[in-house]
């Protein structure tokens, strides 16, 4: 499978099975557009057998083309078409997929797990109005997590994790910070737990910042290996969404302490995380205020809400978004030639290693690796299955009781979603999120269709910048 688009200026070709990237003129793009009229399943069919009948055809083809033979000599056209078969007899273009039987063998691995979201708190000191969490209630009551309960999750994590030596434990909310002494004391136990079973906690945590102080941040900056700071860009913006109960906007109390903890930080190890909705669709200028006042660290992404909510993002919007995110991509290579760079999280690419094979193919690994716990010691499949009783897999103290629900999630992969199957961007999404499908069709292994449209945007965005800077 191929994928071709022009961005920027750039003749981008995607060879999606092997993740190959062409950054080629335009008649090399013509050609490979040319050639992909041959495709069968995805690939050129026996092309090392066949390569001068496939040849002569193309160039057949492309004599009929007035407009190329009056721009490009038949000579230059023929090296072009050879340039071509190299990069497909070289197994850079056309490839075969070869994954779908790994995934199979995947499904069989004994199932363990790395990664817990404990939910510290919920309850908040703000009232977002997007909140899937419901100002932390999580559709039930508001509730702090109890040591005990955190310790036994911990216990669990550790009981559970296998051979696994690194395992991640996000402290999630609502706000945690309202129940700071509990992660505290969570973090020492799970210290104290580390020689004993040859493991290594890598503790994060996600807050508002409106308890952030000095002794936190300096808790924070000992303990946690990242930290995420919830802030939407401008003032306007970030007040509109992010206020308080009573209507007060929070941006003038957590912008200083966020850039202080960035800083302190040395711009390394967090991220300030804000979302974009359907009243703030030049979100860019989101993104680059955030830029301008010293982060380093940043990501904004859109709103994933029921589209009868008047934030949600529409289909409507779709062309505005794809717009603003190639108005950023554009802005943010200006930045980094001025050598004031920034890292957009849904710019990030790395085209040369990048995520293992199975993150590839079944994504963050909700509901088998990763299991969120509420404030009672609930398990859930991630975070935002919280309160959907269907999805409740046990507890910390009694363990895993529907495996079912693992099963359910082990097979959650590109393969088996219909839409993922001729998507070129299916090995760098992974599919999409489980809860967001769950949410929009009712199956976990169907898709979001907005967030795809706009992740097979950033995906082209992102592609284009690593071409640029490489020039």
């Amino acid at each position: 499978m191929v994928h071709q688009y022009i961005n920027n200026g750039y003749h981008i070709v995607l060879d999606v099975n092997s993740g190959s990237v062409h950054v080629v003129d335009e008649l090399v793009y013509f050609v490979i557009k040319e050639l992909q009229k041959q495709e069968t399943d995805g690939q050129i069919a026996d092309f090392t057998v066949k390569k001068d009948e496939i040849l002569k055809t193309l160039l057949e083809d492309l004599k009929k083309n007035t407009e190329v033979f009056q721009t490009y000599k038949e000579q230059e056209i023929e090296e072009a078409v050879e340039e071509v078969s190299e990069l497909v007899e070289a197994e850079m273009l056309f490839t075969k997929d070869i994954y779908e039987g790994y995934i199979k063998d995947f499904k069989k691995r004994k199932t363990v797990v790395k990664a817990l979201c404990l939910h510290i708190a919920h309850d908040c000191n703000l009232a977002c109005k997007y909140c899937f969490a419901e100002e932390g209630e999580y559709h039930g009551r508001r509730a702090f997590m109890s040591y005990e309960v955190g310790k036994a999750a911990l216990d669990f994590l550790v009981a559970n994790s296998g051979n696994r030596i690194n395992l991640e434990v996000d402290f999630f909310g609502g706000e945690p910070l309202m129940n700071f002494q509990v992660v505290k004391d969570l973090v020492a136990y799970g210290r104290s737990l580390e020689a004993e079973h040859h493991k290594k906690f890598r503790f994060t945590l996600t807050t508002n910042g409106v308890l952030l102080n000095d002794d936190i941040m300096e808790f924070a900056n000992k303990e946690m290996s990242n930290v995420v700071l919830s802030i939407d860009g401008r003032k306007e913006v970030h007040d509109f969404m992010r206020p308080f109960r009573n209507g007060k906007g929070s941006y003038e109390l957590i912008l200083d302490k966020f850039k202080k903890l960035a800083e302190s930080r040395e711009q390394m190890d967090y991220y300030v995380r804000g979302t974009f909705t359907h009243h703030n669709l030049d979100f860019a200028k989101d993104v680059l205020h955030l830029a301008e006042e010293g982060f380093k660290q940043i990501s904004v992404e859109p709103v994933v809400a029921d589209a009868k909510e008047v934030y949600a993002i529409t289909q409507e919007d779709i062309e505005k978004i794809k717009e603003e995110y190639d108005f950023l991509a554009k802005e943010l290579l200006k930045l980094e030639k001025d050598g004031k760079g920034v890292n957009f999280f849904h710019f990030m690419l790395d085209l040369s290693g990048g995520p293992c094979v199975a993150k590839r193919l079944s994504g963050c690994g909700s509901g088998t690796e990763y299991l969120a716990v509420t404030p009672w010691g609930d398990f859930y499949p991630c975070h935002q299955f919280v309160g959907q009783e269907e999805f409740l897999m046990g507890t910390v103290f009694d363990g895993i009781k529907r495996n079912d629900i693992v099963d359910e999630f082990k097979v959650c992969n590109v393969y088996a979603k219909e839409d993922c199957k001729n998507c070129f961007a299916k090995f760098y999404c992974s599919g999409g999120c489980a809860a967001n499908s769950y949410n929009f069709t009712g199956s976990i292994n169907d898709v979001y269709e907005i967030g795809c449209e706009l992740q097979r945007k950033r995906v082209e965005c992102a592609i284009m910048m690593k071409a640029a800077v490489q020039e």
